[in-house]
């Protein structure tokens, strides 16, 4: 807080940092001056509302009604894809059945059974698709959730560790939309091992939203959904501009799996297709089961923060317990106790205590 300090003489006052010249003032006492500034203390403690506590314990709580929030549609959404899954499955295993009795007089069943599973799939490549706008902003394109917004993870085009490390020693710098720059960047090593030069990239990106890791001895970026298009289309890197990237795409892509009507084997499907898209479906299955277990516990766990936060103290309790005795009682002490507290008790004071609610 700047503080503007009042030179005074007897000819006149002068305020530092001021443009132009301080009204004159008479000279007064020290005595007179102190009993203004009490009086203009007891005046300002009359007359400004104490500030209202609890806007901390507010933040919290949206923050863990959020959690709520995004647990419970993960809940939904997953058991929604669970359902098509473990339906998936069985389809898949009474068409492998089918496939392989290759009898010629159960050939309209099985193809009844390939249209139905055609049918299957193409719902259940609708529901991941319509992942981001459905599952509450916690699960991610592989179907996990750990409690966070769901990440988008990607590559950069040309940007990888055997790369990083022909190229040592070297400094690479990252920006997104214009934030970051030389102050963001990784130093790389000619001793580095590939772990530490990811975890120098790591540290480099982290101010921008974005992480980075080693998957399968490949350098992958992340960052939350959210982020993802700022992302995509400005991050850039010291001496190639702004660069390309690629999504990593998701383990599960039911549009891609050769077992419809149309696939080989006399509309009886592949076997060998059959049984890998059938591995993919209990994959994701054990993924889905696992992500609504978490699911469930943080959904448990933010249920529970915001009861105890939304719960009053016992102190509390008994205050308002007084207060309502005191209110009922007509007597002269206690009509004198509820007028002195109700004094500086405004309207907006009150609908602002209720908000806090």
């Amino acid at each position: 807080m700047a503080i503007d300090t009042a030179l005074r003489t007897s000819g006149g006052a002068v305020v530092a940092g001021a443009s132009t010249p301080a009204r004159l003032v008479p000279a007064r006492s020290l005595d007179a001056v102190a009993a203004d500034q009490d009086k203009d203390g007891a005046t300002a403690a009359a007359s400004t509302p104490a500030p209202l506590r609890g806007k901390s314990s507010a933040a919290v709580g949206g923050a863990q009604q959020e959690s709520v929030a995004r647990a419970q549609q993960a809940l939904d959404y997953l058991e929604r894809v669970a359902g098509q899954l473990e339906n998936l499955k069985g389809e898949i295993s009474a068409k492998l059945s089918g496939a392989s009795g290759g009898q010629t007089r159960v050939q309209p069943r099985a193809q009844q059974r390939s249209q139905q599973l055609d049918s299957s799939v193409r719902q259940l490549a609708s529901t991941l698709a319509a992942r981001q706008s459905s599952a509450g902003g916690g699960v991610d394109a592989n179907l996990n959730f750990d409690g966070q917004p769901a990440q988008q993870r990607f590559r950069v085009r040309g940007l990888d560790i055997d790369s990083l490390q022909q190229s040592a020693p070297a400094t690479v710098a990252f920006s997104v939309g214009g934030i970051g720059g030389p102050q963001l960047a990784a130093t790389i090593g000619t001793d580095q091992s590939s772990e530490e030069t990811a975890r120098a990239i790591d540290r480099a990106v982290a101010p921008l939203g974005v992480r980075a890791s080693l998957d399968n001895g490949s350098l992958v970026f992340s960052t939350p959904e959210a982020n993802w298009p700022a992302v995509r289309d400005s991050i850039a890197v010291s001496g190639r501009g702004r660069v390309a990237t690629d999504e990593v795409a998701p383990a599960l892509a039911p549009q891609q799996w050769p077992i419809g009507a149309g696939s080989s084997g006399g509309g009886g499907g592949n076997a060998d297709a059959l049984r890998q898209s059938l591995r993919e479906v209990v994959q994701a299955l054990e993924r889905v089961r696992r992500s609504q277990d978490a699911a469930s516990s943080a959904l448990s766990s933010a249920s529970v923060q915001v009861s105890v936060e939304a719960t009053p103290p016992p102190e509390v309790n008994m205050a308002a317990d007084d207060f309502a005795g005191a209110a009922a009682s007509t007597n002269y002490d206690s009509l004198l106790a509820l007028s002195s507290a109700l004094v500086g008790v405004s309207r907006e004071r009150v609908l602002a205590l209720l908000g806090l609610r």
